[in-house]
């Protein structure tokens, strides 16, 4: 889920201890499948299917789960299933603009599912477009603090195309184009920086303020789109202050 930073990196937090764990771990694992078959096996010659592997390693995924999926997805290994990508758009509570991706081997089923969870949450569904051009693809690294401070981050990626580093609270979020994302990631590991995630996100060019009321609605339409197997992103154009985060988290 992308939209509000601190959402992000509270949602990063939950996730490590989420009791969906089982369905975080099969949207990883998804991933790693689509990165193996579009970019072949060899992680070092396809940086995607790296990110993915990496990811997955840092939500705790056995290793022998990450290796069937890249043969899974390499052809190395029967078992692997046909997926797609689909973005839905639509606008949730206080006119929330929503895209979500999704990655199916089965369209009819992957739109019902959105279909359901948005008009059952006050949201719905709109036209292809409609909603996508409040969005720029971007490269987001989340990078945790430890002892970083924002100087470090922003030393280590000024050269390699990153736009800005922004302060999340436990970690930073470098953001760049979605075409620099290997070149910042790399130079972060060059300068022996760890980051959690680097993947190319779908980040709102402009924000809806929410009180939290608002924040509770949009939250729970988000957890029930993410509930479907077949979303793997949810991204959002609203922001909700710190007060309002503490509160809703409470």
């Amino acid at each position: 889920m992308s939209g509000h930073s601190k959402w992000a990196t509270t949602k990063h937090k939950k996730a490590v201890i989420d009791a969906k764990r089982g369905k975080l771990f099969a949207k990883l694992i998804k991933n790693i499948e689509v990165a193996a078959r579009t970019g072949g096996a060899d992680p070092d010659g396809n940086p995607t299917l790296y990110d993915a592997i990496q990811k997955a390693k840092k939500q705790s995924v056995p290793n022998k789960n990450i290796d069937s999926a890249v043969k899974r997805g390499a052809g190395l290994e029967a078992g692997g299933a046909d997926y797609e990508t689909i973005m839905y758009e639509g606008y949730g509570p206080n006119g929330v603009a929503v895209l979500i991706e999704c990655l199916t081997d089965n369209r009819n089923r992957a739109a019902s599912d959105v279909r359901v969870a948005m008009t059952r949450n006050g949201g719905s569904m709109a036209d292809p477009g409609s909603v996508s051009y409040l969005f720029n693809r971007k490269g987001v690294v989340i990078v945790p603090k430890g002892e970083l401070t924002e100087d470090d981050v922003l030393g280590a990626v000024l050269d390699a195309g990153a736009e800005e580093v922004n302060d999340l609270g436990e970690s930073f979020e470098v953001i760049s184009e979605a075409t620099d994302l290997v070149a910042v990631r790399s130079a972060l590991q060059e300068a022996g920086i760890d980051y959690d995630s680097a993947e190319a996100d779908f980040v709102p060019t402009m924000q809806v303020q929410l009180d939290e009321e608002g924040a509770k609605k949009i939250f729970k339409l988000i957890d029930a789109l993410e509930d479907s197997d077949d979303v793997q992103n949810v991204f959002a154009n609203f922001d909700v202050s710190d007060e309002i985060m503490e509160k809703v988290g409470a």
